[in-house]
């Protein structure tokens, strides 16, 4: 970052003595004032919950323009990358800063290729959990059960290991998630096969059985590859941020992306697909496309505690720039299932239409996004929707990585320690 000519002047009307703190530059998007030495200075803390107006850290991987509908990956326009680079492409870029030449590509694969297959005692481990546990739960720890079986890959202030936890880590999600879903359904687990691709391989581990050899569709592999492109990184929000703030402990790689399967699990997070699709389920259940309009006029009436949900951004004023790939993806998957007459899809369409033609919600922004239509290409691929959010996980594990290697090789690094605003009670004696 760069130092600023200007400064800033932070004054007290109480008659205390002003602050004057450095304005630092980045390459594009806003300045930020250095706040590092107030308490210092001035005895005070800044407050910002949800942190929102805090930049904590410097970062070259990923950049978001929201007012504009931008996101940038390492200088790239999602839009490029989502139309002419596959997701190993995606990843290689974002973990070394640029995209491979043919020679780094093909290396870069087989070297993830190699990696697919996990220790065959996962599966035991995997066995001790619930036939009906949400797949999160069990991403959740095995994810974290990795480095008790990769010791030699755990000290996340060695360079070398970080590497190797990254090849490990991006090679085998796929197969942790399929092995998750064959898990809850019964069926026996399908190892990678690494003559396919990315997607492809995936694919085959979720819905192939020993029984018969399962056949890639290439547009179905496309549509994946293209959510997991979408899906890689996505700035400092909470679970990269909550990756950040793990591994400045010092703790191992594998721990740190756990974390940050557990935080994505949320919601208002990597959960917001999984409940668009149940809000659609609920219409469906309770009149289907004919009371879509009723059901838009609840969520208009603020009283009534109706949410909208795949609807709007926190980041994005403008429209989600994933949304509008994602989609095109629909629309091309739904053709080539033949499910453009499904009454989900239908109803889909029709609560799309209504937002993006209605006052209020035009007004408001609140415009489709990528999760809205990812979990309608997901549900039509055949994808459960409790399982919406594993896929996130494995597409987000490269970025939570690139961040955390990004962290621990920035001499300014220091172990996360957030403020406080103490109002409780004052000291006091036990009677």
């Amino acid at each position: 970052m760069k130092l600023a000519d200007n400064k800033a002047t932070l004054s007290f009307s109480n008659g205390a003595p002003s602050v004057e703190l450095p304005v630092y530059q980045g390459t594009i998007g806003p300045d930020v004032i250095d706040i590092r030495k107030l308490y210092g200075q001035s005895g005070m803390f800044t407050y910002d919950p949800g942190f929102l107006s805090t930049a904590a850290c410097q970062s070259a991987i990923t950049y978001i323009d929201g007012d504009k509908g931008e996101l940038l990956y390492r200088g790239y326009p999602i839009e490029q990358l989502a139309n002419n680079c596959n997701f190993l492409e995606t990843c290689y870029l974002l973990l070394n800063g640029e995209l491979p030449n043919a020679q780094e590509k093909a290396a870069f694969e087989a070297r993830v290729s190699q990696h697919t297959m996990v220790h065959d005692q996962m599966q035991y481990f995997l066995r001790g959990f619930r036939r009906d546990a949400h797949p999160m739960a069990v991403l959740t720890g095995l994810v974290g059960a990795l480095s008790a079986f990769y010791h030699d890959s755990t000290d996340v202030h060695n360079a070398e290991h970080r590497e190797i936890a990254a090849i490990r880590l991006i090679a085998k999600m796929p197969t942790l998630v399929a092995m998750a879903y064959k898990y809850g359904v019964g069926q026996p687990f399908m190892y990678p096969q690494n003559d396919l691709s990315y997607a492809g391989n995936f694919m085959r581990m979720m819905f192939g059985t020993p029984c018969e050899e399962y056949k890639v569709n290439p547009v179905v592999e496309r549509a994946l590859d293209r959510i997991f492109i979408l899906h890689a990184d996505h700035e400092q929000n909470a679970s990269t941020s909550t990756v950040r703030l793990c591994g400045s402990s010092g703790t191992n790689p594998f721990a740190a992306i756990s974390a940050g399967v557990a935080c994505l699990w949320g919601p208002a997070h990597g959960g917001a697909n999984e409940a668009c699709l149940n809000m659609l389920e609920h219409i469906q259940a309770n009149g289907g496309i004919a009371k879509v309009g009723e059901f838009m006029e609840q969520v208009k009436d603020k009283s009534s505690g109706v949410k909208l949900m795949g609807f709007g951004h926190r980041v994005y004023k403008n429209y989600d720039p994933r949304a509008k790939l994602m989609q095109e993806t629909c629309n091309e998957i739904l053709a080539e299932l033949g499910l453009e007459n499904d009454p989900l899809f239908a109803l889909a369409k029709k609560l799309e239409k209504i937002a993006l033609e209605d006052d209020y919600f035009v007004q408001r922004k609140l415009y489709p996004n990528v999760d809205f239509y990812s979990g309608i290409v997901q549900r039509a691929i055949g994808i459960p929707v409790n399982l919406f959010t594993g896929i996130f996980a494995l597409a987000r594990t490269v970025g939570w990585i690139a961040q955390l290697n990004e962290q621990m090789g920035d001499p300014e690094y220091k172990i996360g320690r957030p403020r406080q605003l103490f109002t409780g009670a004052a000291t006091r004696n036990v009677k």
